[in-house]
């Protein structure tokens, strides 16, 4: 296989989608191609005509977009359990995914995931509350219903947790209001080893996509 991805330090969908493939444990090629450069459409569309990243290639099958990667993972390595294995906690991660694949554009535009940029308030605080307000309810919600054997939204970290981890970073970069129990979700994604291991791959990238401000 083989996954196209944006800049680490910017790209949250394909932070999304190579989350998922790790935790397949299956090997794939990662091929990195530089946002807001000259370059960028025409190296992508070499592997996906839509344009943009992440694009996963396996042999002669394409798929773009980051869920339907996961949901293509998924199938392909029902071992690695993407999915909750539970009918009910499968459909609540899936429509939680759907609902902010389709929808938050409010944080999404105006707190955008960096994380190279050292932790502080938005310097223009966009109101993005309703936004903040339901993914805390979303996290919470899970954290009781599904969250018990383990530190994350299902118990085990899942595809619901690779979707929401480039989330989790705009929280803390932008110091936005948790309470306890996000909180806790947050820290313990950041920490898993996965998680990390991005991280330290987008500090030791030197592009500058995102303007200082934001």
């Amino acid at each position: 296989m083989k996954l196209v991805i944006g800049n680490k330090t910017y790209s949250s969908w394909s932070l999304r989608a190579w989350l998922a493939a790790r935790l397949t444990g299956a090997p794939f090629e990662e091929v990195l191609v530089l946002l807001d450069t000259p370059e960028f459409p025409e190296k992508v569309r070499e592997a996906s005509p839509a344009g943009r990243v992440p694009v996963l290639v396996d042999g002669d099958i394409t798929v773009w977009d980051s869920l339907a990667i996961i949901e293509y993972l998924a199938e392909r390595f029902p071992e690695a359990g993407l999915w909750p294995a539970d009918r009910a906690a499968r459909a609540h991660a899936r429509s939680i995914c759907a609902e902010f694949h389709s929808g938050f554009f409010d944080l999404r535009g105006n707190y955008p995931m960096n994380l190279r940029r050292s932790p502080a308030p938005h310097p223009k605080t966009p109101d993005a509350s309703k936004d903040i307000d339901r993914i805390r309810e979303i996290w919470r919600d899970c954290r009781a219903a599904h969250g018990a054997g383990g530190a994350y939204l299902f118990g085990a970290f899942s595809a619901a947790d690779c979707f929401y981890a480039p989330v989790v970073s705009r929280f803390l970069t932008y110091r936005l209001p948790m309470g306890e129990v996000e909180r806790g979700y947050a820290e313990a994604v950041m920490a898993h080893p996965l998680m990390r291991k991005w991280c330290e791959d987008a500090a030791e990238e030197s592009w500058v996509v995102t303007a200082d401000e934001v």
